[in-house]
Formats: C-alpha cells, structure tokens, sequence
C-alpha cells in the first residue's frame, strides 16, 4: 500500500514546488483572492457546465430500473478496475488544449440555458438587448445593422433548437428522418453564433469583474452588465472571426455530412478543433486587450505581439501551468469514467463533483490571467503587495 502512495506524494510535492516558485505565482495568487471575493466568476461555469451534463445525461444515458440509481454502488469500490493511465491517454490531450483555449476565448458551452439566455435578449432583461444595438449601432454604424439581423437569427434559432430536438421523436413518423436530420442541423449550426456570441460575453463580463477587484471599484449588477454588453461589441469583431474560421474548419463539414457522404466527418473533427484552439492559443491576449481597451481589432493584435515580445517567459509560464491543470483533471475524470463504467448513480456524484471541479479551475485560471495581463501592463511581476481590498 506504502508504494503505492509514493508516486501520488512526489506529484504532490512536485505539484507544490511548481506552484510556488515559478515566476508567476503572485498572480495565480491574487486569482484565488479575486474567486475568494467575488464567487460568480467560478460560479457561472460551474452553472453552464452543470446544465449541459445534465442535459447530456438525460439525453444519453437510459435509465433500465431502479436499480440504476442505488447508492450502495459506492460500496464496492474497491472491486471496480480501474484502467491505467496508458488506457486513456488517447481522450486527455485535446479535451486540455481546448481548455487552455477557452481561458481566451470562451471557456465553457451555454447550451441548453442558451434558450433561456434567448428569451432574456429578445424581452430586453435589465436592457442588455437595447444596450446590444446601441453599442453596434456606435461601434459599426452602417454594418451594424446585418450584424444585429445575423445575431437575431441566431437567437431565434436557439430558441428553436430545443424544440426541434425534443419533438424529433414525434415527427419522425410524419417527416422523413433524412430531412427532420437535415433541418435540425441547420438550425444548429446557426444557434451556435449564439451561444457562442453568449459565451463570449460572460467572459466579458466575468473579465470586467476581475478588473473592477483588481482595481478596487465598486458597482451595480446593472451598470455591470451594460457595461460588459458595451465591451462585447468591441469584442465582436474578434469573435466574428472566430466563428466564421470555425464555421469553415468545423461547423460546415458537420453540416454538410447531414447532405451528402463525407468520410470521417463524424469523428469529432480532432485535427480541426486542434487547429482551432492553436489559432486562439497564438492570439490570447487579443480578447482580453479588446475588453480592457478601446482598440481596433488591428491595434489589438498589434499591442498581442507586443505582450509577447516583452512578457514570453511568463506567458509561458502560464500556459504550462494552465495546461499541467486541466490535463490532470482530465485524465482522472477519464479514470474514473472508466472504472464507474454502468454504475449510473456513481456517475452522477462524479459529475457532479467534475462540473464543479472544473467550474472552479477554470474561474481560478481566468483570474489569475487577468491579473498577469494587468501586471504586464503595469509592470508589477514580481510586485510582492497584494491588491487593496
């Protein structure tokens, strides 16, 4: 048993030597003192993650009897087989980049509170949508308007897509299955602008709320999401190129295997979505300079080479440490998927206890870059004061 531990104590101690003496430690230190003062920020993800696994759930894993759902399933433990690493190392690599990915761009899905997001925008809650036309109206003029007109079909769309998804089993008799595929599909691909477009967003305002701590401001919860709907829009024209090489890349061969025969298509596209999330890797600052700064898209990836140029070691840094994170917990919800294999009711307490291991990963990480990106830019590394209160 004693040999067992000893592999499991050095990663500890070499966990904490990492963590402790690399060369940014002051700012995964204020990250947690920001989550400390302001929980939403680990909160929300762990909410949207929270949803989607049980949306998954309910969709994918059938329930036979009762018994699916007996909790002495924990009792026996110590009986399950419990794959080796080398099992399931192939499902840990990508899932990680696309989280280090997301701490830049959009770190978890929206759907299905997507659809409840919809309806809050179409009835103008706490006057985010005039708030949305507004600020495109000043930040694009003339173009806002097919802007507005894409993201209101996107909107509507997913305000369909639950509909469609949950009423395919009762069409199916009426309309071929080939065509009810077809158009479900589509309106996928187009409610995916929003639920994009909306991730983006709680990035934004989840920024904005690590910078109000950093800074020391207070605010309202109004004032605050106007003001993150106002920062959006110059986040947009980043976003929109996001969505448009993912549509290319990703979104587009999805939807076209749905119309003719294309090979591979299917397989979760891993080339494509590790393409996608290198793309957002090489152009991480570009979203956080456009919430903290009124710039162009040009200016800001402009100042993005600059913080390269002058900050790559602790950049670095980060992304190592980031990456070290979310590979671990990756592969130990990959072990223990494995080992809870039928044991539907051990499933659920697992994720239930990955969503919010994750949720606070990622809030904890998306703080902690806020607070490096502003160290850069204040020429604090290695500023040993903490933030005032």
């Amino acid at each position: 048993m004693a040999t067992r531990l000893y592999p499991l104590a050095g990663l500890a101690l070499g966990y904490a030597l990492l963590m402790w003496f690399n060369p940014i430690r002051v700012a995964f230190r204020d990250g947690f003192r920001c989550l400390a003062r302001f929980e939403r920020v680990w909160l929300t993800y762990a909410l949207l993650g929270f949803a989607y696994a049980v949306f998954q759930f309910v969709t994918f894993t059938p329930f036979t009897a009762s018994s699916d759902l007996d909790l002495h399933q924990v009792g026996s433990i110590a009986s399950w087989h419990w794959p080796r690493f080398i099992e399931v190392w192939g499902e840990v690599p990508l899932p990680a980049v696309e989280g280090v990915a997301g701490i830049f761009d959009c770190a978890t899905t929206t759907y299905p509170l997507s659809a409840v997001a919809a309806v809050l925008m179409l009835t103008n809650w706490r006057g985010l949508h005039g708030a949305f036309f507004s600020a495109l109206r000043k930040r694009f003029r003339f173009w806002s308007y097919p802007i507005y007109l894409v993201v209101l079909l996107s909107v509507i769309a997913s305000l369909a897509k639950p509909i469609v998804f949950w009423g395919l089993p009762h069409w199916g008799s009426n309309v071929p299955a080939a065509g009810i595929l077809q158009i479900s599909a589509a309106i996928d691909a187009v409610a995916f602008i929003f639920e994009y477009f909306l991730g983006v967003y709680i990035q934004v305002y989840l920024i904005t709320v690590c910078l109000a701590w950093i800074k020391g401001l207070s605010f309202t919860e109004v004032a605050l999401f106007q003001f993150a709907m106002r920062r959006f829009s110059y986040v947009l024209e980043w976003a929109g190129v996001v969505v448009i090489v993912s549509a290319l890349l990703v979104r587009t061969p999805l939807l076209l295997a749905y119309f003719r025969e294309i090979p591979n298509v299917l397989d979760y596209l891993p080339v494509q979505r590790a393409v996608m999330s290198a793309l957002i890797i090489l152009f991480s600052s570009v979203q956080i300079s456009l919430v903290l700064h009124n710039e162009k898209l040009r200016e800001a990836i402009a100042a993005h080479r600059l913080f390269l140029q002058q900050n790559a070691v602790r950049f670095g840094w980060f992304l190592l440490i980031c990456a070290l994170h979310f590979f671990f917990l990756i592969a130990a919800d990959a072990i223990v998927r494995g080992a809870i294999a039928e044991r539907t009711a051990v499933l659920l307490i697992w994720k239930a206890i990955y969503v919010l291991a994750r949720g606070f990963l990622t809030g904890w990480l998306l703080a902690s870059w806020v607070c490096l990106f502003r160290q850069c830019e204040t020429a604090r590394i290695g500023q040993e004061t903490w933030i005032a209160y």
